[in-house]
């Protein structure tokens, strides 16, 4: 049975999250989703301790800040150094047993790839609901999955509660990390989603603010 995945979510175990596991769940099962990735920015202990924490099915990952940009590594068995080249990057997630991901591969206000995708990367973010301008960003990343050959995903970039769910991924698998992250590799997956309302991202940007000063 396909399953209707969140590929890009971060935590409040991440500095410029809000999202607690009782949210992360809450929201999950709210939006009709039946799992998420938990990719916070340069770590993956939080992915795994959400994961043993909840009983929502959950791919670890971290979204790590490469020198040329942001690189999301869905259920690596070790963390990634960040400040890597991204071709490097790319590589240690590989050798980490990992599936590298070009997130939000060109958008405005984000540490994008642009030029810096290669055909060694296993997927492109073609929706991520947080991108800015979002059709601009959905038709280059569409364009450049095509030209490389790579399977497409799509995630929110969550990084509020009421976010999660705008944009997924529908995989062929079952529950299984293993399986859903071959799944997607083999490119048995599709994206689905639009952008996340202007007024749910000006609330986010309120309470992230609140959260750091207040």
């Amino acid at each position: 049975m396909p399953l209707r995945i969140d590929l890009h979510v971060h935590s409040y175990l991440s500095y410029d999250s809000l999202i607690t596991p009782k949210e992360l769940v809450f929201y999950a099962k709210k939006r009709g989703l039946d799992g998420v990735a938990i990719t916070d920015h340069d770590r993956l202990d939080s992915a795994l301790k959400i994961a043993r924490e909840t009983n929502l099915f959950i791919i670890p990952g971290m979204e790590v800040s490469s020198s040329n940009g942001h690189i999301v590594a869905l259920n690596v068995k070790e963390p990634i150094a960040k400040g890597l080249s991204a071709e490097e990057t790319v590589d240690r997630i590989h050798d980490a047993c990992g599936l590298a991901v070009a997130c939000h591969p060109i958008t405005f206000y984000k540490a994008s790839l642009g030029k810096h995708v290669s055909s060694s990367f296993d997927a492109v973010e073609v929706i991520n609901a947080s991108a800015f301008p979002f059709k601009r960003s959905v038709e280059y990343a569409q364009r450049l999955a095509s030209e490389l050959g790579l399977a497409r995903v799509g995630g929110t970039d969550a990084h509020y509660g009421p976010e999660i769910g705008y944009a997924y991924t529908v995989v062929e698998a079952d529950a299984n990390v293993e399986e859903t992250v071959e799944s997607i590799h083999k490119g048995l997956c599709e994206p689905f989603g639009g952008p996340i309302p202007l007024m749910m991202r000006l609330k986010k940007e309120f309470l992230t603010v609140k959260k750091k000063f207040w």
